[in-house]
Parts: C-alpha cells; structure tokens; sequence
C-alpha cells in the first residue's frame, strides 16, 4: 500500500552529516528540532563517525542505535521538548527503501551539517552513490528545500564553483562561519549562532540568538 505523502509544513527534515569538522553543529541542530516536535530523518556517512568521535567529548556511543539513543536524550532535556523516540529515524547509507530517497514522500526540507567538500561535489554532479548523496538530488530535483552547510577553509576554486552550481539549483549555502555581534562568551555561542541561521531558514522557531536591531 502507498503511504500518504505528508502535507504539513514542516513535520519532517532529513539531517545528514558528512566527514567535514563541525559535528557539534549538526548534534545541536538535531536537538532543537526534535525539542519541537520535528521527525528527523539522520544520515550518517562513515567519515562523519570518525569526526564525531574525534570533537565531541565525551564521545558518543558508536553503535547506530545507542548514537540514536543518546541524541533523544540530549533534546529530551531541552525546556519545553516534545521529543519522543518515533520522532527520529537513522538510516544505513545504501538504505534505499527509506523514505528521504524517494520524490514521492521525502521530507519537506534536507540539512546537510556540516557538509564536506567531496560530498558537495557529489551534489552538483547527481553523483547519488549513496544515501546522502540520493536524498539531496531527490531535494533538487522536486525543488525542495536544500540547505548545505559547508565546513572549509580555504576554499578551492573547485568549491566555490560547486556551492554557485547548487545555488543557482536553488539550494540555500549557509557556511558554518558564526557571526560575533552578539558578543558570544562560550562554544556553544558560536554553535548556536549557526544553528539559528539554519533553522530560520526552515522556519522553525526558537530563542537561541538574539535579533539584530531592535
């Protein structure tokens, strides 16, 4: 039987994390929305657990469902969460029966947080060798929302020509440089910073930031 395809606007975001630095972005970002209700749909590629192991201290479980487990409980003890376990769904990367690679139910909306070089250049060129790689051309070619976080320095004119193909494609590149206007005191400033930006752009509320101007 088909399943019904979601038309609310925006109960549901695919988050994928790849191999580039900046994993407390896509951990944090996987928090809020879940503290709000949102389904995640997370994707994970290999260099992306290495990473994450490396910059997040303590690590993390390694194993896919204890990761799961430990990223519930860390939205569960945000005020006012209305995380539950059925609102995230972790995916194998050749996982191809799940619902980010199909047009016909994806979510809305896909963050990749943050997003490395190679697989930016899998994205402008349909490479689909993955899972990852297939829910963004999946995002792209129903002209859905894409948002790409990219984490490098310095970059190539390689990917700069990449991140202008994606945009003009309609992708929104959103790079994980934070901003210090808001005069941030810890880490975690800066990771929020980032955050806020993405989920403003996915139109999902939240107090993270405050506001420019008054």
């Amino acid at each position: 039987m088909l399943k019904q395809q979601h038309l609310s606007a925006l109960d549901a975001v695919s988050v994928a994390i790849t191999g580039a630095s900046g994993a407390q972005y896509a951990i944090r970002l996987i928090q809020c929305l879940l503290s709000k209700g949102i389904e995640v749909h997370l994707m994970m590629s290999d260099a992306a657990k290495v990473v994450i192991a490396t910059e997040v201290d303590p690590a993390p479980p390694s194993k896919p469902a204890d990761f799961a487990s430990w990223l519930m409980q860390q939205a569960q003890q945000m005020p006012a969460s209305q995380a539950k376990p059925e609102l995230l769904q972790l995916y194998g990367k050749q996982q191809w029966t799940s619902r980010v690679a199909s047009g016909s139910n994806a979510p809305r909306a896909m963050v990749v947080c943050p997003c490395s070089t190679g697989s930016l250049s899998a994205f402008a060129t349909g490479a689909s060798n993955n899972l990852i790689e297939r829910a963004a051309d999946v995002m792209l070619k129903e002209r859905k929302q894409l948002i790409i976080v990219p984490r490098e320095a310095p970059f190539s004119e390689i990917h700069l020509e990449n991140m202008l193909k994606l945009t003009r494609m309609g992708a929104v590149i959103i790079p994980a440089a934070p901003g210090f206007y808001h005069q941030p005191k810890t880490i975690d400033d800066l990771i929020d910073f980032v955050v806020a930006r993405i989920l403003d752009h996915l139109q999902v509320p939240h107090q993270l930031t405050e506001r420019w101007g008054k």
